[in-house]
């Protein structure tokens, strides 16, 4: 009898031998099927990855799979093959991986429903109702009449049309009309006619397509406002044209409102959209437009990556160098690295957009691995910003604002402008200190201090969530006299609305744009064009267009200039270039001006040109000469403990039993208590792994888990392996 080897989402990193249910026909029994299967003490959904023929297990202890869920596999074959390939490469349990190219829905072993839509027709008794049966109910009998006419209708039509549920039911109840599922006819696709490229870009895309239909991979480095987004959707239109779907996955769900009105005004198509703000019901009908082909377009976030594609001919990854795209817990997957992997298996083309291409990326198109497409020039008649450093020594600050940077705030105003403030941290104030003892208001749980929230008079940690009132009085010496000391973008709103009354200042952060409309309102707003003023964190560097932004000030730039992160420059450098790019992307000409008490950095000076690509060309030099990725890889194996000791421990074992067994090459280093040692009431070390050479990452991460996996097991002792870390906090 067949075995059914089977992905299981467990922490075990395994696969399950079962036998297939009695009345499975065997020729159901194929990859990418979900069965019910007993684990435990529960009944749990499982996925097919093979047959096979014999077990390594007594076939007395093999358990046989209760029902099969699936009539036919539901994912795409290239999208199984994805999931072995990520599940191999990150070193992760093939059941997590593997329900993460499935709804939530389907992954709680909900049948598939296909891609139907609610809908009504008449019943037999309906069809023979004469006209004029229902006179003393006219809008039963107008609902009768249009079911009459059109045989089926979706409920939303019938909704347009003014037929509410009310109504329908009443004929149900009469026996005159029944629910039904109308399964959609894919329609041909079109778009509008698109703007005519300048010459860059029109060199960019042609470049591209050149490449053919099958597998390549662009990298399409474009400054701010150079039009990147005008050459997707005209690569869109020629993929659509072809009768292919395209993926377009984009790293915050704050851009979805405003990318999926730029498609809508261009293209005649479905589009599905995909991001964790839907409910299950929105995923699943998502998910399977997509998968059914109905979808012509997907705009969705990081897990977009795995969706299912009838017709797949584009993938696009919009400002690729996002740290949103990496996952930082649980599955530790690049979205990015996972999408140009999609495409080999797809034999589909990939493109990779930024105006500041992360490291890697660059570094593959430098090597040849990726073509190489620059836009240098802003699309139309904007000018690039100028930027000015402002020396903050020896001159007074009001609510972390310089004398200059106000004036400027005000001359941008009086010209009818607006201007743009960046502040990465939100809240009132990032400490709470006593004045006569030297208290500070630290949380419990983590290594950090408190944040207060004066709105709500609170102090709350933005590692592990933890939060509780504003004390009154000092708890050390009963004091009075708290302060509090430094700036968050609650305390720069506050000075603002004072310095400016009347005109309207607009916070953006995690705080203020909580709900699912939050933000496609406010720029709504903002895109009137009245004279205002925008506050916020990085969520206003993401690739907003504000075209009547002329100023952008950095109230902190120095908070950016120094960290202990080797990609620390490298981010600084993004986020500036990304901030300044906010200004002047329409008529007017941008200032970008930076607070600073280091005008002399070097990071800060190379800034100044506006030229990313030559200051990242440095920084490759500098990793090259280091050894640092994209020269090498790192992986990191992290330890979660309530004990210090314990996690350290745990880590010097596995790092004696791997030591004699590393390819050449590897480098262990550590272990060491992570940057931030306690968060959420738990103790984390870490063991970072440098390779000299990809290949031999790969092995060195098998053993890593082999060996992690056969140590003994310590209480409450959680430990996991993210192959290329992005956070080393």
């Amino acid at each position: 009898m067949p075995v059914l080897r089977l992905a299981i989402p467990t922490p075990l990193r395994t696969l399950f031998d079962y036998l297939p249910p009695t009345d499975a026909p065997a020729g159901k029994l194929v990859p990418g099927i979900r069965l019910q299967v007993p684990f435990g003490r529960r009944e749990v959904t499982a996925y097919l990855v093979e047959v096979v023929e014999n077990s390594d297990l007594d076939p007395q202890a093999i358990k046989q799979a209760i029902r099969v869920l699936d009539p036919e596999p539901l994912p795409a074959p290239a999208v199984l093959a994805l999931c072995a390939w990520a599940a191999n490469y990150y070193q992760h349990p093939p059941g997590e991986v593997y329900q993460a190219a499935y709804p939530r829905a389907l992954r709680k072993g909900a049948l598939h429903k296909g891609h139907a839509e609610p809908g009504w027709q008449l019943t037999t008794r309906g069809k023979g109702l004469p006209h004029g049966a229902l006179a003393r109910s006219p809008k039963q009998s107008r609902a009768l009449a249009l079911l009459q006419a059109s045989g089926q209708v979706a409920t939303a039509g019938l909704k347009a049309a003014d037929i509410g549920p009310a109504i329908l039911r009443a004929l149900e109840q009469k026996g005159l009309a029944k629910r039904c599922e109308l399964t959609a006819t894919p329609v041909a696709a079109s778009a509008a006619s698109g703007l005519v490229l300048n010459p860059e870009q029109a060199g960019a895309m042609q470049q591209i397509l050149d490449a053919g239909t099958g597998f390549s991979c662009q990298l399409l480095e474009g400054v701010t406002g150079s039009g990147k987004t005008e050459v997707y959707l005209q690569l869109i239109a020629d993929c659509l044209q072809r009768g292919r779907q395209a993926l377009v996955l984009i790293p915050e769900i704050g851009l979805t409102p405003q990318t999926l009105a730029r498609f809508r005004d261009r293209f005649q198509a479905e589009i599905a959209v995909l991001h964790s703000g839907l409910s299950d019901r929105q995923r699943y009908r998502a998910w399977e437009a997509a998968r059914s082909g109905a979808a012509h377009i997907i705009i969705g976030t990081r897990s977009a990556v795995f969706t299912s594609l009838a017709r797949p001919g584009l993938i696009v990854v919009d400002e690729e160098h996002d740290a949103s795209y990496k996952q930082q817990d649980g599955f530790r997957y690049s979205a990015r690295d996972v999408a140009v992997k999609r495409g080999q298996l797809e034999n589909c083309p990939v493109v990779l957009g930024s105006a500041t291409p992360s490291l890697e990326s660059l570094h593959n198109a430098l090597q040849g691995r990726y073509g190489h497409q620059r836009l240098l020039q802003r699309a139309g008649t904007s000018e690039l910003p100028q930027l000015r450093a402002i020396d903050i020594r020896h001159t007074p600050l009001e609510s972390g604002f310089s004398e200059a940077l106000v004036q400027a705030i005000a001359q941008a105003l009086a010209a009818g402008r607006q201007a743009l403030l960046f502040l990465n941290r939100r809240g009132y104030a990032p400490t709470v200190q006593c004045h006569d003892c030297g208290w500070i208001a630290d949380c419990r749980e983590c290594d950090a201090r408190l944040t207060l929230h004066r709105r709500q008079r609170r102090l709350r940690c933005h590692h592990c969530g933890a939060s509780q009132p504003l004390p009154r009085h000092c708890p050390e010496c009963r004091s009075e006299q708290l302060l509090s000391l430094g700036l968050g973008t609650e305390k720069a709103e506050d000075f603002l609305r004072q310095r400016f009354p009347g005109v309207p200042v607009y916070r953006v952060d995690s705080d203020s744009m909580q709900g699912r409309e939050s933000m496609a309102a406010l720029v709504g707003q903002v895109n009137a064009g009245e004279p205002c003023i925008l506050l916020g964190t990085q969520m206003l560097t993401k690739g907003h267009h504000f075209p009547a932004v002329s100023l952008v000030g950095v109230l902190d730039l120095d908070g950016m200039l120094f960290s202990t992160d080797f990609r620390g420059e490298e981010r600084c450098a993004q986020l500036l270039t990304q901030v300044a790019g906010r200004a002047g992307r329409a008529e007017a000409a941008g200032t970008v001006l930076l607070q600073t008490h280091h005008p002399e950095h070097p990071t800060l000076r190379a800034m100044l040109s506006l030229d990313y690509h030559q200051q990242a060309l440095a920084m490759l030099e500098a990793r090259e000469q280091s050894r640092l990725p994209p020269r090498g890889q790192l992986l990191l194996v992290r330890t979660d403990c309530q004990d210090a000791d314990c996690g350290e421990q745990f880590l010097r074992d596995l790092r004696q039993n791997c030591q004699d067994q590393l390819p050449p090459g590897v480098e262990l280093i550590g272990p060491l208590p992570a940057p931030m040692q306690r968060r959420a009431g738990r103790f984390r070390s870490q063991l970072l792994v440098h390779c000299d050479q990809r290949r031999h990452s790969q092995q060195a991460a098998r053993l890593l888990v082999a060996q992690a996996q056969v140590l003994p097991a310590r209480k409450g002792l959680k430990w996991s392996l993210d192959v290329d870390p992005q956070d080393m906090f």
